[in-house]
């Protein structure tokens, strides 16, 4: 036997990968089945009503199937080299929307039932052939469902059927790192951290083996600086899984992760077992986000936080399999409007949370339970099925994701009527999988009844409160009615947290009035009635884009959407855009005054939402003069400013004549919070 040494890693935007794994994108057919009369065995051959395609992949956005909801069938070809058959080869799909059933050369290998948002695998090796082809074929159906989670047509979002998220070969020894849990917690007063590693374990042979585990920690993307942990011995029985404690690891000075300072680290496991090693690792961050009465702490300082939910799967080009590229543009657009607080109503892709994790987004994601539909009529085992289905989601989210540093919180349902016995009922049932699973998260649900009788509502049964609220848009009533609204819900639970889980302005109704002035307004009055409550820790705005949903009153096919963003299906801004940065700017003002050649800059920074203390910031600033062309410019540091601060600065420039001078204020990071010109 030839000892198998396979490395696995699960870093920046990218599946767990190893020197024999593969991302299967290309050499994809693809074809509907209407009648859903296709067999495994039958569609195994032939190419008739077979079409090429490249994965992720939705049938919603093609002519002609924008509207199909049903069966549809993917194939591709997997060539097994013979040194495989000393490992261990699985496949995974990072999501497919929503219920798969997966086929190996005919034989059923896995499926995955009414969860169209979170990962899972297939075992490939049984029935793998070896030094020859082998055909992948997956049954994909999203045919709307009264027992899954989102139930029937109670969301507000497309319906995209497919391989919508990224597949990946894994190879691995037979006895291999399914995954590592990794809990980093900072003792911020003694400027020490504790850091513990868990190994999922499976072993895939017939006999039990004995397996040693060691484990390191270095800062990401670093060569050297590992921290080495203490080694660990288990015994994995035959064809079982075993969670392996690697103790911990006590580390002086971390660096803390901050959405200002979004400071990584590694953690490898390396397993030696049966004459093979597998070396398994993955990201994580040290950091500290809790509630202290009515307030949130991060890293032991208070932050009133500010930010907008994206709506994935938007753009009429890509529905909700999103090229990479797209997901950046997006959140970077998200980082220019300040965001550093987000939700999500369903499980994200890898990527999303990626790029949070490296650019500083805080984000809270949410099982998919959403709309006062969804536990209606409930009867005759239906509300025992839909409570399991969101306990397994829940599980599967935690399971992928606990490890990023930028999830603070998990999101229980949304607008699910709080104050409906069915509905709370599961909430409580998924917040105790959870709690179970990742004690150390807050939890919350979005209401969207907490209008009368806010006290009566199962949002005052978890962590903080969050409160949707559409004054003005979806309910009559304008800043009178916000202040009313924040005012009963402060009372109704004191000591506890507030956060506006949404708020906004559709054109969604008919009697709406057309374009972007009253989504300004919206912006300014009701962001300002939130910072007249220092209960309200928190806000998102809803939302970054128009988005394609089933329920869409305005488009056609892959553009059926709603009319809610600051920027539109493509991403171009809106005039709102600019409205939304600079209230969501913990920069409160800019001044400048010029004078010959030099520029008198004074700022404040807001002392309640967003307010948080800023440090490392920089003033970027630019002159132009000939035909109007940058002709100098510069960057200095500014002070450490906490909120309410003022500061003034003295700019001298050379240029003669000077036409204009544009002047930035940087995060740490380099996104822009603010700017001025003169």
């Amino acid at each position: 036997m030839v000892p198998l040494a396979v490395t696995a890693e699960k870093t920046t935007a990218a599946a767990p990968s190893s020197v024999a794994n593969q991302a299967l994108e290309k050499g994809w057919q693809f074809r509907l089945d209407p009648h859903a009369s296709g067999e495994a065995h039958e569609l195994n051959t032939g190419d008739d009503g077979w079409h090429s395609i490249v994965v992720p992949h939705t049938w919603q956005i093609v002519d002609g199937s924008e509207n199909y909801i049903g069966v549809a069938w993917y194939r591709t070809m997997i060539y097994a080299p013979a040194e495989w058959q000393e490992g261990f080869v699985r496949v995974e799909f990072e999501a497919i929307s929503h219920t798969a059933h997966v086929f190996l050369n005919g034989t059923p290998v896995g499926e995955h039932i009414g969860k169209a948002y979170t990962a899972f695998t297939c075992d490939l090796q049984p029935a793998l052939r070896f030094a020859q082809l082998n055909t992948l074929l997956i049954r994909v159906d999203n045919t709307y469902s009264e027992t899954m989670l989102p139930r029937m047509k109670s969301y507000d979002w497309a319906s995209d059927g497919g391989i919508v998220r990224p597949v990946n070969l894994l190879v691995t020894p037979k006895v291999f790192i399914e995954r590592i849990e990794i809990d980093a917690i900072p003792d911020i007063d003694q400027k020490k951290a504790e850091i513990k590693v868990r190994a999922v374990v499976r072993n895939t042979r017939a006999d039990g083996q004995r397996a040693q585990l060691r484990a390191s920690i270095q800062e990401q993307d670093a060569d050297s600086d590992l921290r080495m942990m203490p080694s660990a011995t288990a015994s994995i029985g035959a064809g079982s899984t075993t969670m392996v404690e690697l103790g911990s690891l006590q580390m002086d000075a971390p660096r803390l992760w901050h959405f200002d300072a979004p400071n990584l680290y590694q953690a490898k496991v390396t397993l030696a077992a049966a004459g093979q090693e597998h070396t398994y690792s993955d990201g994580f961050g040290i950091r500290k986000f809790e509630i202290r009465g009515a307030a949130f702490y991060l890293n032991g300082e208070r932050v009133f936080l500010v930010g907008l939910e994206r709506m994935a799967g938007s753009n009429p080009d890509y529905g909700m399999a999103e090229p990479a590229t797209w997901i950046d543009a997006n959140h970077r657009d998200m980082k220019e409007l300040n965001c550093i607080f987000t939700r999500v109503h369903w499980a994200q892709d890898r990527r999303v949370l990626d790029y949070c994790d490296r650019h500083g987004i805080l984000m809270q994601e949410e099982v998919p339970a959403w709309g006062p539909a969804t536990f209606t009529n409930t009867e005759n085992g239906v509300q025992q099925k839909l409570e399991e289905n969101g306990i397994e989601q829940m599980r599967e989210m935690i399971t992928r994701d606990r490890n990023h540093p930028s999830i603070v919180s998990w999101g229980l349902c949304n607008e699910v009527n709080g104050k409906n016995p069915m509905s709370r009922q599961f909430a409580h049932a998924v917040s105790a999988e959870a709690r179970r699973l990742d004690p150390n998260r807050l939890q919350t649900y979005a209401s969207h009844s907490l209008a009368n009788d806010p006290g009566a509502d199962m949002a005052g049964d978890f962590d903080f409160i969050s409160g949707n609220e559409y004054y003005g848009s979806w309910a009559p009533g304008g800043v009178a009615e916000v202040r009313a609204y924040v005012d009963r819900i402060r009372k109704a639970f004191p000591g506890k947290p507030v956060v506006i889980s949404e708020y906004g302005w559709c054109e969604c109704k008919p009697e709406t009035s057309v374009g972007d002035t009253a989504r300004v307004g919206i912006v300014n009055s009701h962001t300002e009635v939130f910072r007249d409550f220092p209960e309200v820790a928190g806000a998102i705005y809803f939302d970054y884009n128009d988005y394609r949903t089933l329920v869409g009153d305005k488009g056609l096919g892959a553009f059926k959407q709603r009319v809610h963003g600051v920027v539109d299906l493509y991403s171009n801004r809106k005039p709102s855009f600019d409205a939304l940065r600079l209230q969501s700017s913990p920069i409160e003002q800019v001044t400048l005054s010029r004078s010959g050649n030099s520029c008198a800059l004074s700022l404040k920074t807001r002392s309640a939402l967003p307010a948080y203390t800023l440090r490392g910031y920089s003033i970027r600033w630019i002159v132009y003069g000939y035909d109007d062309l940058p002709m100098e410019g510069g960057l200095s540091i500014l002070p450490e400013l906490n909120p309410g601060d003022q500061h003034s600065a003295t700019i001298q420039f050379r240029t003669d004549p000077a036409k204009r001078m544009t002047v930035e204020i940087l995060r740490p990071t380099g996104f822009s919070v603010t700017s001025a010109a003169v």
